[in-house]
């Protein structure tokens, strides 16, 4: 039996050597299209963090990616694979609406935390449903939340239709009151006297982190999560001390949709003021690859957000000045990171188990 590897091997090496790994593959394709990946890297690098414009648009991206990181992670400790990120975010992103249009709000702290339930709220309520089918039909996770991640965009394409489309041609509601809006992190610092350019980047950036400090709480520090963790690692031996499977099943799928539909806040409440058609945009399938390439942890997924929030905001940047390096080309480049900490994670991690196991013989 191969020897478990040290933390430090599993939690950095082991996603170190495949992100190496993605970003050597990539650098083969930008060569095959006639183009210079040295220069490609040092744009990506500095649009991205070049500048507080391009650090602005990374951790605006990136805080979006924490909470559907987050809200996988949760799931991947009780051993489910929620893939249903992008429906939750859907309608966690209709929760906040109908909060912010509900009152006139005089004041974005009065509005907050009432939004947050509501994303939370509608986010989680989508979860429930496959964690129940989960649970109580032997319904098959995976499966569930795909075809729930259809019915939320359709049922998002109605509501923006026929319930709360605003006047005009665009699928959008109208523009909240300015009693909602999130402070943006420029003006945030600029009370503090730090200047920072303008960007998308708002409060939510640090909800984010409130929302992974919970998390770790949760998952560590709670008897909830040493059940979440127990029933994860075996459900026969959790069964037998006492844990109820439908319980922790419900819960947290429940919990996992309540951090998906909180991503809403960042892009809904702090961006646009409004509900817009596929806000979304992949963040809940891109959360998959940030909770696998931060091993489900929140440190790990906060550092693979930013690496995600690099990768969208450098590759904007990488198509505008490289024109050969189309923002298709920043997609494959984006999935050969999720193939290498993905799929291919046995490519690395089997031949450094046996570096280890040689090791500990020797």
């Amino acid at each position: 039996m191969t020897p478990a590897l040290p933390r430090w091997a599993d939690l950095v090496l082991i996603p170190g050597l495949n992100l190496a790994l993605a970003f050597l593959v990539a650098g083969l394709v930008v060569v095959f299209i006639g183009e210079d990946p040295i220069r490609a890297v040092r744009i990506l690098i500095q649009g991205s963090l070049g500048s507080s414009y391009g650090i602005g648009f990374t951790l605006f991206y990136a805080t979006t990616f924490v909470f559907t990181g987050l809200a996988v992670a949760i799931a991947f400790h009780a051993s489910l694979f929620n893939i249903g990120g992008e429906g939750q975010a859907a309608l966690g992103g209709v929760g906040a609406t109908l909060v912010c249009l509900a009152v006139p709000w005089p004041h974005w702290a009065l509005a907050l935390p009432f939004a947050i339930l509501g994303a939370g709220l509608l986010g989680g309520a989508w979860a429930f449903i496959p964690g129940y089918l989960q649970a109580k039909r032997g319904s098959h996770i995976v499966i569930t939340t795909i075809m729930f991640n259809f019915i939320a965009s359709a049922l998002v394409v109605y509501l923006l239709n026929n319930v709360l489309k605003a006047p005009g041609m665009s699928l959008e509601t109208r523009k909240f009151g300015e009693g909602t809006y999130l402070p943006f992190m420029h003006e945030m610092l600029g009370a503090i006297g730090i200047e920072m350019s303008r960007t998308p980047m708002n409060l939510t950036s640090i909800l984010a982190l409130a929302a992974a400090f919970l998390t770790w709480l949760l998952i560590w520090r709670t008897r909830l999560g040493y059940e979440i963790r127990a029933f994860g690692h075996s459900e026969p031996a959790a069964v037998y001390a006492g844990i109820d499977p439908v319980r922790i099943t419900i819960l947290v799928m429940v919990m996992s949709g309540a951090m998906a539909g909180l991503m809403a806040l960042n892009v809904v409440m702090g961006y646009q003021h409004r509900l817009v058609l596929d806000f979304v945009g992949g963040a809940g399938f891109v959360g998959i690859a940030v909770a696998l390439m931060g091993r489900s942890h929140p440190v790990g997924v906060i550092l693979a957000s930013i690496l995600f929030g690099i990768l969208y905001q450098g590759g904007a940047e990488l198509a505008f000045e490289m024109p050969a390096i189309t923002r298709d080309m920043i997609v494959v480049i984006q999935a050969l990171v999720i193939l290498f900490t993905g799929a291919l994670e046995n490519l690395v991690r089997l031949p450094v188990e046996r570096v280890f196991a040689r090791r500990a013989r020797g």
